[in-house]
């Protein structure tokens, strides 16, 4: 077929030759092993040579040759985030992949996505990347108190990253959202509204941040007076189960009149059984719920709304993984993010 591009001449040497380290170089009147090593964010290259090389391979479109850097290094210049198909709804997961994008693009890494359910093995995904060698560190999240990926990432020597934190006694880099305080800050906010019989949507009782959830909602419960209605559904059910089991507790007399959400998802369905039930939000009832990007005030501008910031989560979890790679103590790489409240508390 011809060509139309190129008009019938052959293409140019620039046009057939893949740039490399070597080209990079050339262009910026430096070393290769400075060049490499500025493209590896190395410490003892200034800040100025990092960007002028880093601004030449990105105007060049140098891509690393990824099996010739494992035959030399054994790295594969892969992070790996292990991330549950069923966070995608309300844009958790693609927030959390933009910030780990941003961390990553001034490094030689790049992300590879390994989807998995919550409803399979979760050894699984953390299995194959350790067999067969396709990342040099790995992020995950749905973190359980004792979680056997954790333990199974640090016995076989991978760096990695959670999205959330353990309780049996490992050390290791996570990025959390404070939870306890969430839940005792969204209580207080529905005491202050005058509301006093609350429930709690909350997370599944294997993760760790049910328990951090139950403390700071219990707590705020006794600090401001007020009492749980119990909700016999977890964020993890079918939307559609979570709205016919709101819908029933909202028709019984045993209503409350404030609930604590713990997924901006699952927001969206607590909305729908209670209108199913004919209550309105901001009249019969309120509600708090976090979210991941502002859109629950689109749908119902009722809810009072929190904010978890999910793309800094991904940019903390992607400068640990790399930090641990290059040997720093994984109790020097932990965080954990503070409640965003809008102004005016909505």
């Amino acid at each position: 077929m011809e060509n139309k591009g190129n008009f019938g001449q052959a293409a140019s040497p620039a046009a057939r030759e893949r740039p490399t380290l070597k080209t990079i170089a050339f262009m910026t009147g430096l070393g290769v092993t400075t060049v490499s090593r500025a493209l590896k964010d190395a410490p003892d290259i200034g800040a100025e040579t990092k960007e002028r090389v880093r601004m030449v391979a990105r105007q060049l479109g140098y891509q690393p040759n990824r099996a010739g850097v494992r035959l030399r290094t054994g790295k594969t210049n892969v992070i790996a985030l292990v991330l549950s198909i069923d966070e995608e709804i309300m844009g958790f997961s693609s927030q959390m992949v933009f910030g780990i994008s941003e961390v990553l693009s001034g490094t030689p890494y790049h992300i590879v996505v390994t989807p998995h359910s919550h409803s399979k093995d979760p050894m699984l995904p953390v299995r194959y990347i350790l067999d067969t060698g396709s990342a040099d560190g790995v992020i995950i999240s749905r973190i359980e108190p004792d979680d056997p990926r954790v333990r199974l990432l640090t016995e076989r020597g991978m760096p990695f990253a959670t999205h959330g934190r353990t309780d049996a006694g490992l050390t290791h880099p996570f990025h959390d959202f404070n939870n306890e305080a969430f839940a005792h800050q969204a209580v207080e906010r529905l005491v202050k509204r005058g509301r006093r019989r609350i429930a709690l949507l909350q997370p599944p009782s294997k993760l760790t941040y049910y328990a951090h959830i139950r403390i700071g909602f219990q707590t705020g419960l006794h600090d401001y007076g007020a009492e749980e209605v119990p909700l016999r559904v977890n964020s993890d059910a079918p939307l559609a189960d979570i709205r016919d089991v709101v819908e029933v507790m909202m028709r019984s007399p045993n209503a409350p009149d404030g609930i604590v959400c713990s997924a901006g998802s699952a927001a969206i369905a607590v909305n729908a059984g209670i209108e199913a039930a004919g209550k309105a939000l901001g009249r019969d009832l309120d509600m708090v719920s976090k979210q991941s990007v502002p859109i629950l005030n689109w749908i119902r501008p009722e809810i009072i709304t929190v904010q978890e910031d999910v793309r800094q989560a991904g940019r903390e979890m992607a400068k640990a993984v790399i930090a641990r790679i290059d040997g720093v103590e994984p109790e020097l790489l932990q965080s954990i993010s503070q409640p965003i409240w809008p102004e005016g508390g909505r």
